[in-house]
């Protein structure tokens, strides 16, 4: 009887034995395939390790396109500011030099005003002097024929003389103010035209100037346009770090929680082991017992 309880019990432990070893024989497989998924998740960890390397040092180079551009684009509202500027000083400039150019107009219009009344004083001057001539004309004839009021026509000779010289002075001094006006309209003719001149090169300076300025808008809006496509890419970019980050995150999480089963499967698997060492004593016991 004592025989057939130890069969009986062995045929048990063996039956154990082999629903432990079958239990084993599937955590092992379950082991190699979690080790499996584990090198699998490792490889994927290392290429987006690598992958984030390259994307970071293409953040980096993004970066530093955007500072250099940064910088050009400073410069550029720099030099338009200095155009803005140099264009405001030409614009003040041209308004002097227009107001100067309608200040010589007025001048040489009341110029040549008052020389239109000297011709006309002039004219006068001419008209009574040819009355003059032929007064002077019939007082010599009355002369030649009115002995008797020889003494009376003398001093009225005498005296249309003196208004005669009186009037020829007058008429030199007012031809050397008409020379000397016509010097003067001709001095301000030449100086109108150098306005002139002067107005029309800053007129081509400031057409210029605006030239260059609307190439400078025209750039710096294109340059703006780059950086905010730039900008763009780089928040995509960095979004995508971020999920890549967020799934190295998650990777790294479920690697530790593997471990952690790897780790419980281990300490069961030698628990089991134990166990099995154990029946293998008791087996061997047993046998002993029974030979």
């Amino acid at each position: 009887s004592i025989i057939r309880r130890q069969r009986q019990e062995l045929k048990l432990l063996i039956a154990e034995l082999k629903d432990r070893d079958r239990e084993l024989n599937d955590m092992v497989a379950v082991h190699e395939r979690h080790i499996q998924a584990w090198e699998n998740d490792r490889q994927k960890i290392l290429n987006l390790a690598e992958r984030c390397s390259l994307l970071t040092s293409e953040l980096n180079e993004r970066n530093a396109v955007i500072k250099s551009l940064t910088k050009k684009l400073k410069l550029l509202e720099t030099q338009q500011n200095d155009s803005q500027m140099t264009l405001e000083h030409t614009q003040q400039k041209f308004k002097e030099l227009s107001q100067k150019v309608t200040d010589s107009s007025v001048h040489c219009q009341a110029l040549e005003e008052k020389n239109q009344s000297l011709h006309c004083s002039i004219l006068e001057l001419s008209a009574k002097t040819g009355q003059l001539q032929a007064r002077e004309q019939e007082l010599l004839t009355m002369l030649q024929l009115k002995d008797k009021a020889l003494l009376e026509t003398t001093d009225q000779i005498t005296e249309v003389t003196s208004k005669f010289k009186t009037l020829e002075s007058a008429l030199r001094a007012a031809k050397l103010e008409e020379f000397s006006r016509n010097r003067e309209q001709q001095d301000l003719k030449l100086t109108l035209n150098d306005v002139l001149f002067q107005v029309n090169n800053m007129k081509d300076v400031l057409s210029e100037k605006m030239k260059e300025s609307s190439k400078h808008q025209e750039e710096i809006s294109h340059l703006k346009k780059e950086n905010g496509c730039l900008r763009s890419e780089l928040i995509l970019a960095v979004e995508e770090a971020q999920r890549k980050d967020q799934l190295y995150q998650f990777a790294k999480s479920k690697q530790a929680r593997m471990e952690r089963e790897l780790s419980s499967l281990r300490q069961v698997c030698a628990k089991q082991q134990r166990d099995l060492h154990f029946l293998h004593i008791n087996l061997e016991s047993s046998e002993d017992s029974r030979q």
